[in-house]
């Protein structure tokens, strides 16, 4: 028999004990073909990339399976006709990992309270003072090597031409 993952994201209206209801559902269609589940993971609740068929959100499953290709293709079948399954993806795998998967050894991981760290975490913005430490600017939005805006030409008496008339 060969070993394969399989992820399910199922819709976001139905309960968790449904979610649960319907793995037990694929699980006894895995057996009657002669498969087993290894294992199972529930992922929870979580935001999807992109809406699904109108959802924003999906419950992730993860089922490690070891069966034969006719078990997983009834387990698929019965998937596809299940208006509860948004989306799922079987792989074959080499070997079966009972071990806790990424995403749940991430779920205890997270010290800092959000996925992104706090603001502090923004890293040299510190550095650069506030709004009037900037320089090159004057009060009123204009440059301070130039005069304010509409203002005339220097007087005659301060060009370069006049200086020379002068000497």
């Amino acid at each position: 028999m060969a070993f394969y993952e399989c992820v399910l994201i199922a819709r976001q209206d139905i309960t968790s004990s449904q979610v649960e209801a319907l793995v037990d559902q694929l699980t006894e269609t895995l057996k009657e073909n002669g498969g087993e589940v290894a294992s199972r993971e529930f992922w929870g609740l979580r935001t999807l990339a992109y809406k699904i068929k109108k959802n924003r959100k999906g419950h992730y499953v993860l089922l490690n399976v070891e069966a034969p290709h006719t078990a997983v293709q009834e387990m698929e079948r019965a998937m596809r006709l299940n208006e509860d399954v948004l989306r799922y993806l079987t792989i074959t795998v080499e070997k079966l990992d009972l071990s806790p998967s990424v995403m749940m050894q991430s779920k205890g991981r997270d010290d800092r309270g959000g996925r992104r760290g706090g603001r502090d975490d923004r890293g040299g913005r510190d550095d650069r003072g506030g709004r009037d430490d900037r320089g090159g600017r004057d009060d009123r939005g204009g440059r301070d090597d130039r005069g304010p805006r509409g203002a005339e030409a220097a007087p005659a008496s301060e060009t370069p031409a006049a200086e020379a008339a002068k000497a």
